[in-house]
C-alpha cells in the first residue's frame, strides 16, 4: 500500500490484452484521456457501460482510479495483522473490479490501465485528476429516485464540485438500457460557456452513432418577440449543420421557459434524453467550491447524465491550431 497520496498500479494490469503501456504514456500523443473512478458498486460499472454505448471513433486512454479509504481509527490497529488483511482485501476487491471494468470494455477501442489511490475517495479521485488532466473524469452516480438525485451522492458531488475540468456523471436510466441509440441533448446559447461546451463536445472524438439534439432555452417574454426566436432557431440551425459527421442524427429545438434549468430538466424528461451536455467556465479558488446555478440545477434534477463540460479540450484543440497556423507560417 503507498502512502501520501501516491499512486500505486494494480499487479493484475499485466494481464490485459488489452492495455499498451508505452502508447498510453508517450508524450505528445493525441491520444484523447478519460479518468474513469470505480469502486465495485453497480453505479461505478454503469458509468463504463454508458462510455461504451456512447462509443469512440478513436482509441481512447482509460484511466480506471480505485480509491482505498483506511478510516484513521484503523490505522495503527495491527491486532494479528487485522488491519493488513483489511487493505489486502480493499486491494483485491478492486481488482475484481478492474477485470470486470475490462470485460465491459473487450470490444471498445480503448487502453486501459488500473490505478489504486490511497484516501478518502472524493479527495484522493480529485486530486488524481488535477494531477494527470484528462480530458473527461466519468463518476457514476447512485441516485435514481427524484430525492436521491438531489442529494447525488458524497464522492459524484465532490468530484463533480473540485475537479478543475470536464466530468460526466453518470446516472443509471433503465429505458436508456433498452434502446439501440443514445439521445444526447446540448444546452446551447451565444455565451463563451455554452458555446465552449458545443465545441469540446464536438472534439471529445465520440462515435456517430448517437442521436444530438442542441436546445436553447428562451425566456417567455423572448417568445413574444419573433425576432427573438427566429434568432435563437438559425443560431441552433448553425450548430445542428454542424453535428452531421458527429452524429447519426442531428435536431435543433427552441424552448421557452422563466428557469433555463427548469426548462432544460423538462425537455431532457419528456424526450427521454440519456445525456445532456452543459459549459461552465473553468475556476479557480473558493469559486470551484459553487457550481454555477444552472449546472448545479441540471445536475441536480435531471434524470439523466450530466457531462459538465469547463474546457480543457477546446483548450487542447485551440492550442494545437495555434501550433499549426505557426508552423504554416
Amino acid at each position: 500500500m503507498l502512502r501520501g497520496g501516491k499512486t500505486s498500479i494494480c499487479e493484475n494490469c499485466a494481464l490485459a490484452s488489452r492495455v499498451r503501456w508505452n502508447g498510453f504514456q508517450r508524450k505528445g500523443s493525441s491520444m484523447k484521456k478519460i479518468l474513469l473512478t470505480i469502486d465495485g458498486s453497480d453505479a461505478s460499472l454503469e458509468a463504463a457501460r454508458f462510455l461504451v454505448r456512447l462509443g469512440f471513433h478513436e482509441e481512447v486512454g482509460i484511466d480506471v482510479v480505485t480509491a482505498i479509504f483506511e478510516p484513521p481509527s484503523q490505522k495503527g490497529f495491527l491486532v494479528d495483522g487485522w488491519s493488513e488483511a483489511w487493505l489486502e482485501r480493499k486491494r483485491e476487491k478492486a481488482a475484481r473490479s478492474f477485470k470486470d471494468v475490462q470485460e465491459i470494455f473487450h470490444d471498445s477501442k480503448v487502453e486501459l490501465r488500473h490505478l489504486i489511490r490511497d484516501g478518502h475517495p472524493g479527495e484522493a479521485i480529485v486530486k488524481l485528476a488535477n494531477e494527470l488532466q484528462p480530458d473527461l473524469v466519468v463518476v457514476g452516480a447512485k441516485g435514481h429516485s427524484a430525492v436521491g438525485r438531489i442529494l447525488l451522492g458524497s464522492t459524484s458531488d465532490y468530484v463533480a464540485t473540485h475537479v478543475l475540468g470536464s466530468v460526466l456523471v453518470v446516472r443509471p436510466n433503465e429505458d436508456s438500457g433498452r434502446r439501440q441509440h443514445l439521445r444526447v441533448a446540448i444546452g446551447c446559447e451565444p455565451s463563451p460557456p455554452a458555446e465552449m461546451a458545443f465545441e469540446e463536445f464536438m472534439q471529445l472524438g465520440w462515435a456517430s452513432e448517437n442521436d444530438v439534439q442542441v436546445v436553447e432555452v428562451t425566456d417567455r417574454a423572448s417568445f413574444e418577440e419573433s425576432s427573438v426566436d427566429q434568432a435563437a432557431k438559425e443560431y441552433l440551425d448553425r450548430l445542428r449543420d454542424r453535428l452531421v459527421d458527429v452524429s447519426r442524427s442531428a435536431q435543433a429545438q427552441v424552448i421557452h421557459s422563466d428557469h433555463i434549468g427548469d426548462g432544460l430538466v423538462n425537455y431532457i424528461e419528456s424526450n427521454q434524453v440519456d445525456m445532456v451536455v452543459v459549459g461552465e467556465t473553468s475556476r479557480g479558488g473558493f469559486e470551484r467550491l459553487v457550481l454555477g446555478s444552472t449546472t448545479r440545477f441540471v445536475l441536480r434534477h435531471a434524470p439523466s447524465s450530466v457531462l459538465i463540460a469547463r474546457g480543457r479540450s477546446m483548450e487542447d484543440f485551440q492550442t494545437g491550431q495555434m501550433v499549426h497556423q505557426s508552423a504554416a507560417t
